[in-house]
């Protein structure tokens, strides 16, 4: 990662929610981001697809076994198959951060 590049944690991202919704409070802020994500995880862990439109869809890949290496020894290591998330951003998500309002003009220009 870029040293310019800012990551937002989940506490900022209850401290933002918790600041744009001013009959919110801190604690409740938290407990929502809290059980969104719980729910969230739970879903994955059961194998279910979520899907927020406008947003993305987070869902399983597959991986198979395989045969790894030790970077160390150079030895060979069996990998086992394993099930990890994934995200794939919704069109309004990539023309957002992209800069564009689906129709190649900047957001900028579209919002004005």
């Amino acid at each position: 990662m870029k040293e310019d590049e800012k990551t937002m944690t989940k506490s900022e991202l209850i401290a933002r929610l918790a600041e744009r919704n001013q009959r919110l409070v801190a604690r409740d802020a938290d407990e929502a981001v809290k059980t969104i994500l719980d729910a969230m995880s739970a879903a994955l862990a059961e194998g279910n697809r979520i899907e927020i439109r406008g947003f993305g869809s987070f869902a399983l890949n597959y991986r198979p076994p395989r045969v790894g290496r030790n970077p160390k020894s150079g030895e060979r290591v069996p990998v086992p198959a394993k099930h990890v998330p994934h995200f794939k951003a919704g069109k309004e998500l990539r023309e957002r951060v992209d800069g564009t309002a689906g129709n190649g003009m900047p957001t900028e220009a579209v919002d004005s």
